[in-house]
């Protein structure tokens, strides 16, 4: 499916006569991005096929191709989460392994899911881009509140080595700074012993009034 959203790009821009370039103008995605799409060396996010759409003016085309492509690169029991953390008003997610999914760069994430050990090489790339993708609902126009809670072993681990640690610390920063719906809160590792070293979990809240108690699985 992946190849086949890479195919139908390719012959919409051919039809259009447009160049790579000129392509990733109107889509406001960098070249090399459009690049790795039409080879399949990187999935397309949500937003990249729907302004696909909007360019071609394919009728969602482009958009279905991407939603099958997202069912079948997530792992099956992870589909009914990521439609629960989609429609969230608020997440309150302790981690004392690694950094939240959510607040994940795109090296920290690949780093860790390379050392996970849980995806065949070939699947990398496309676990990567659904993580990114999830952290969309960050940046919504009425995002959830999310809060949360990390270990401070989860910073000193360097994951990906020191460059990788640096820049997601520094995400983390940015993050608690210029999202105010966003709370970023350490646990010190002078705490000892403490409720939650179990292992990670996330409580979500719907609008309706649900509650619903995840165990935090795949490393974010």
């Amino acid at each position: 499916m992946l190849e086949h959203f890479a195919e139908e790009l390719r012959l919409a821009r051919a039809t259009a006569g447009m160049s790579q370039a000129a392509l990733a103008e109107a889509l406001s995605y960098s070249g090399a991005l459009v690049a790795k799409v039409e080879t399949s060396e990187r999935r397309p996010s949500l937003d990249f096929a729907r302004r696909c759409d909007a360019v071609f003016q394919a009728d969602g085309r482009f958009e279905r191709i991407q939603r099958r492509i997202s069912r079948e690169t997530v792992v099956p029991w992870f589909r009914d989460w990521a439609g629960i953390e989609q429609e969230t008003t608020a997440l309150r997610w302790f981690e004392p392994l690694c950094v939240p999914g959510l607040l994940q760069t795109e090296g920290y994430a690949r780093a860790l899911l390379t050392g996970g050990g849980l995806f065949a090489p070939d699947e990398i790339e496309q676990q990567v881009s659904t993580r990114l993708d999830r952290q969309a609902l960050l940046a919504r126009d009425r995002p959830p509140l999310l809060t949360a809670l990390i270990d401070e072993h989860v910073l000193r681990r360097t994951v990906g080595g020191p460059e990788v640690m640096r820049e997601q610390i520094q995400h983390l920063v940015k993050l608690g700074s210029a999202f105010p719906r966003v709370r970023i809160q350490v646990v010190p590792t002078s705490a000892g012993a403490y409720v939650g070293l179990g292992g990670p979990f996330v409580i979500a809240s719907a609008a309706s009034g649900k509650v619903c108690l995840v165990p935090v699985r795949l490393l974010g």
